[in-house]
This record gives C-alpha cells, sequence and structure tokens, in this order.
C-alpha cells in the first residue's frame, strides 16, 4: 500500500537493554500490522555512542536505558532526550516515508510500556491510542525508576510525576480506551512493575475503557509479547483506520 498512499504507523518502545532489534526480531508483529496495512516504527531505547561517565556502569541505567523523558540534570541532559526525539524529532523524520503522521498510535514493552503510556497520556492528540506490555506503570514508586528519575530528573519528586503513568492518569480529563497485558508469572511484576497500582488507579477513576489483562503463567519475555502482539495491533488498527 505504501507504494501508492501514505499509511498508518504504530510507534514500538522496547524495554530495558534492548536495541530497535529486539522487537523487530523476536515479536513476529510484521505479519498482523500488514494484515491491517500499518507501519512499524521502532526507535532505539537511549542514545548511542555519548560517552558519558556512568553511562555503561549498570544495565538499568544509562546506554539501552533512557526511559523515554528529557534530562534536566547537567550530566545527562545534552543527550538523554527520548521523550523529544519520540514526540518531536522522529515524527519530522517519518515524513521522508510514506507514513500518514496524522494516523498514528503508540505501544511498548517494559521501560517502553512505560514511554508509550505517559507519551500517550501527555500528547493524546498526537497519538490515537496506546497500549503496553508489563509497562513499568508506578516508577516514582519502583527501584528502577526511582534510580532513573533520581539521576535524570534529580530529586525533585513533583518532576518525576511528569513521567508516571499513575500520575497522569489522575489529571487526564477523558475516558481512553487502552490496552495493557501483564503475565501472572512475570518476576518483575510486584517490584518493579506495579501494576496492581495502576488497576486500583484505573478502578478509582471509572476508566472503564481501561483495560489491564493479567495472562496466566506468562512471564517479562519475548514469548509472552509475541503471543499477545497480535490482539494489541488489532486494538491500534480500530483507531488508525
Amino acid at each position: 500500500e505504501a507504494t501508492t498512499q501514505k499509511v498508518p504507523a504504530i510507534y514500538f518502545l522496547s524495554g530495558l537493554t534492548c536495541t530497535e532489534d529486539n522487537f523487530v526480531e523476536k515479536s513476529g508483529a510484521m505479519a498482523e500490522a500488514s494484515k491491517h496495512g500499518l507501519a512499524l516504527i521502532v526507535p532505539d531505547t537511549s542514545p548511542r555512542g555519548v560517552s558519558i561517565e556512568g553511562d555503561n556502569d549498570s544495565w538499568d541505567f544509562g546506554t539501552g536505558a533512557g526511559f523515554y523523558l528529557d534530562a534536566t540534570a547537567p550530566k545527562w541532559a545534552k543527550h538523554y532526550r527520548m521523550y523529544s526525539y519520540i514526540v518531536k524529532e522522529l515524527p519530522r523524520l517519518i515524513q521522508q516515508l510514506p507514513i500518514d503522521n496524522t494516523r498514528v498510535s503508540i505501544m511498548g514493552h517494559s521501560m517502553g510500556g512505560h514511554g508509550a503510556l505517559t507519551i500517550f497520556l501527555k500528547n493524546p492528540t498526537q497519538f490515537k491510542t496506546a497500549s503496553a506490555f508489563a509497562p513499568i506503570a508506578h516508577p516514582i514508586a519502583c527501584p528502577w525508576g526511582q534510580k532513573a528519575f533520581s539521576n535524570y530528573l534529580g530529586e525533585d519528586k513533583e518532576a518525576w510525576k511528569e513521567y508516571d503513568t499513575v500520575e497522569l492518569l489522575k489529571r487526564f480529563q477523558d475516558k481512553v480506551d487502552i490496552l495493557v497485558d501483564i503475565g501472572t508469572a512475570d518476576g518483575f511484576l510486584e517490584k518493579e512493575l506495579l501494576i496492581d497500582q495502576l488497576k486500583q488507579t484505573v478502578e478509582e477513576l471509572g476508566q472503564d475503557q481501561f483495560k489491564i489483562r493479567y495472562q496466566e503463567g506468562y512471564d517479562h519475555t519475548y514469548f509472552f509479547l509475541s503471543t499477545f502482539v497480535a490482539d494489541h495491533i488489532q486494538h491500534h488498527a480500530k483507531y488508525l483506520k
């Protein structure tokens, strides 16, 4: 279709330690996206090759762990601007391709699920819908998020709330049709992802179209993601026609 007209697209944001390749190689998403005439846009997870002291010291911070925010701490602020990259720069780059920028949506896994949900909630007119696999749903309250936010954003906890799905949802005015899948055997479920807190917030706010599905026996890997990715693409396709 892209040879004759512009096509809609889904952005996919990947998780900690990933590059732009993991989803492309492991998800099996292409066949389902092709069926619906959708392009997939898969960016990297952090800046590369910038050589900031400490950016390669641990797997859950720095390289491969940009957390889809704009850093404000001086050490990181110049390069770690993944939020602006996804929301501003990438859409301009995509204009070179046969993509209809008025029909795009966003999804992600783990850290990328956090990115997809927060970016959608901050830019609901730019993206038609969102979905997530095992997102870091409440990063201000989990070790991964606290480590990243304290380094990238400093110690002002109010600033952290700008990149937290639970906090952003509390001030979101409209109903949202969002799909979240989480495996019940996910080893990060209780300590890092905090999906139960998200579920509680969704219920308290009466966001009855915000669907959270607990998938029995599934873990945090791409076996889980590839099993349910067709459901997610179908969810997005409803909004991208």
